[in-house]
């Protein structure tokens, strides 16, 4: 057993040197018109071996060190602790969820500009995350293309509004719909097909998208990608210091107080809150219905599933179609966010980062995935001291979440039933 550490642990520290080296160890510099390869200076190498070292000596003495961590008192209080009781931790969940909302509504007019604007991207991420729970975390089919259904979304709204004039509100239910579409059709192909190659296959749609707005240039623009995609509206008047649509108002103008380009950013927080809150309760409603019960039957134990009677068709369209749609919605809402989009936004490292804030959140679990998403966008900005380590330091996450707490943040919590035993 001691030669089998030793062997796992020399060889996770030498796979840490061969990644690690050459990313941080070694810089390609511009010298006129040639590139050369040059060396870190010596602090960087010296922090890469003491990584090593540090990956060497936990995979030796893991076991060891892990026991040593559940005997911990507050840990192992909190193992032997019995679970609450579903009704009264469904009420806690419902009050707390109640407050959060609440509090959002009127946070958004006590903070800057730029912590309104990247709540609004922490709300986008919300509804993604929260339509691909129901793929992934709920049914069962690990999706690796659900940025696809992110683009279409958001290329509808950009294409409408420039060659038919369609408004945000217009928008945003053919967005969702379309993308539900593009799901619905994805779903057909995927039918007979599970893990691995499950995962492959959402990839390679994924990507085809993405390839397609590319080089699709006489519609899409290509890598150009789409502007001047118009701001959302309430009730004819618009945010904007000049009016650009015909027969609308200015707000500033109709209310009769002075211009201020926070109004705009406020209202679309305020929309993407209400969209975030929507998905959630509708969400929340399918999973208690009996389609929510198929998805979970689905992802346990497909053949026990269909002894049952379920049909999988069915099923996995419905999962499929679900998720895109919501996801449809959250790309209307970041085109108009952005006011521009491009290829470039939808690339396969969206669909990872969504897929991460599901696996950490805890999968088919909204409060954890809700606090997961969070977590995810706003402790990068907080760290851009670290920017370039930014992907390093999420793997690193991944994999300690995955050592510590593999069900996630906040797991699903399934209601047991237990039966008396007959005498």
């Amino acid at each position: 057993m001691a030669a089998n550490n030793v062997r796992h642990a020399f060889f996770s520290a030498l796979i840490t040197l061969i990644i690690s080296y050459p990313i941080l160890g070694l810089n390609l510099e511009a010298q006129g018109i040639s590139v050369t390869l040059t060396g870190a200076d010596t602090s960087t190498v010296i922090a890469i071996f003491i990584a090593v070292i540090v990956v060497f000596v936990f995979q030796l003495f893991r076991e060891r060190l892990m026991d040593r961590v559940r005997e911990l008192p507050f840990l192992s209080a909190r193992a032997h602790k019995e679970p609450m009781a579903e009704n009264k931790r469904a009420k806690i969940e419902s009050w707390v969820i109640t407050g959060i909302v609440v509090l959002a509504l009127f946070w958004p007019f006590f903070v800057s500009r730029g912590a309104v604007d990247l709540a609004t991207l922490v709300l986008i991420y919300i509804m993604l995350a929260l339509g691909l729970n129901v793929v992934v975390g709920l049914a069962g089919l690990l999706d690796l293309g659900y940025v696809a259904f992110y683009a279409v979304g958001a290329y509808t709204f950009a294409l409408l509004a420039q060659y038919a004039d369609f408004s945000f509100w217009m928008a945003l239910p053919v967005g969702a719909c379309l993308a539900a579409l593009f799901g619905l059709v994805l779903g057909f192909p995927v039918l007979r097909l599970r893990g691995d190659y499950l995962a492959i296959v959402t990839l390679g749609f994924g990507e085809i998208i993405r390839i397609l707005l590319n080089n699709w240039t006489t519609l899409t623009g290509g890598p150009n990608g789409i502007g001047g995609i118009p701001d959302p509206t309430l009730f004819g008047m618009e945010f904007g210091r000049r009016v650009k649509g015909e027969g609308n108002t200015s707000f500033h103008d109709t209310f009769g107080i002075a211009y201020s380009g926070e109004h705009k950013v406020i209202f679309l927080y305020l929309i993407a809150l209400v969209l975030a809150v929507f998905t959630a309760m509708v969400i929340r409603r399918f999973m208690r219905m009996p389609v929510g019960r198929a998805w979970e039957a689905l992802r346990e134990d497909e053949i026990a599933a269909r002894s049952l009677g379920l049909s999988r068709t069915a099923v996995k369209l419905s999962a499929f179609t679900i998720g895109a749609f919501f996801a449809g919605f959250s790309g209307t809402v970041f085109a108009s966010k952005q006011g521009f989009i491009s290829p470039e936004s939808f690339v396969f490292l969206e669909s990872a980062i969504v897929l991460a804030i599901v696996v950490l959140g805890g999968m088919g679990s909204q409060i954890g995935v809700i606090l997961a998403a969070i977590a995810v966008t706003i402790l990068p900005e907080l760290a851009r001291e670290f920017s370039e380590y930014r992907m390093l330091i999420f793997g690193a996450a991944m994999v300690l979440m995955m050592v510590w707490r593999p069900q996630g943040l906040m797991p699903m919590r399934r209601i047991h039933i237990e039966l008396n035993r007959q005498e």
